[in-house]
């Protein structure tokens, strides 16, 4: 079974999945550019930022090789109500992140950097969880990938932004502990990574 958008004669479908995949790529694209560390701000960040992006556009890549190459891996039922779960899923993930940035303010960059003088921020989200816009961003993987609604194409994309998140958080967290000390300790004792209580 070919994706939902993808079949003939879903032009609907078609015109909405790729709006909301060429708003999700421009946001990222958008605040990507006006959030990178400068002046005092010290990088720290030790390839993780293109490592995520690599990452994150192969389990892309594995998605739709697998969605048109594994079709038997297809998602048979409810496809068209998972397809906008999934557009549902992508616009709460950007909507969820974009929040998480506000909250963050100056402190939020695209590459992993410290800035004299920064506090551990625990407002919003980030009473719970310490990296709330990742969890945003994998969201919004999740619901790309239950557009195209193929269960291997989607563990594909979820495990490579997985391994993707997971160097990003570790350097991100050195980076913080050093910076900021015991303080941020005391804060990753108190919270989880990404999903209170779980993760």
């Amino acid at each position: 079974m070919l994706p939902v958008p993808f079949v003939t004669g879903n032009l609907r479908y078609d015109a909405i999945f790729i709006a909301s995949y060429v708003c999700w790529i421009l946001f990222e694209l958008v605040t990507g550019s006006s959030r990178k560390a400068r002046g005092a701000a010290k990088a720290q960040d030790r390839g993780s930022f293109f490592f995520l992006i690599g990452m994150i556009w192969l389990g892309m890549f594995l998605d739709f090789t697998f969605c048109f190459g594994v079709q038997r891996a297809a998602i048979p039922w409810r496809r068209t109500e998972i397809f906008f779960i999934g557009i549902a899923l992508i616009w709460i993930g950007i909507a969820f992140r974009y929040y998480c940035m506000r909250v963050l303010g100056k402190y939020f960059t695209f590459d992993v950097a410290t800035q004299g003088g920064q506090a551990v921020v625990e407002a919003g989200p980030y009473r719970c969880i310490r990296h709330p816009s990742y969890t945003g961003a994998l969201i919004t993987l999740s619901g790309f990938g239950l557009t195209l609604g193929n269960w291997a194409g989607l563990l594909a994309l979820i495990v490579c932004g997985a391994i993707g998140y997971a160097y990003r958080i570790h350097v991100e967290e050195t980076a913080l502990v050093g910076a900021l000390g015991e303080p941020y300790r005391q804060y990753m004792a108190r919270t989880r990574r990404l999903v209170p209580f779980l993760i």
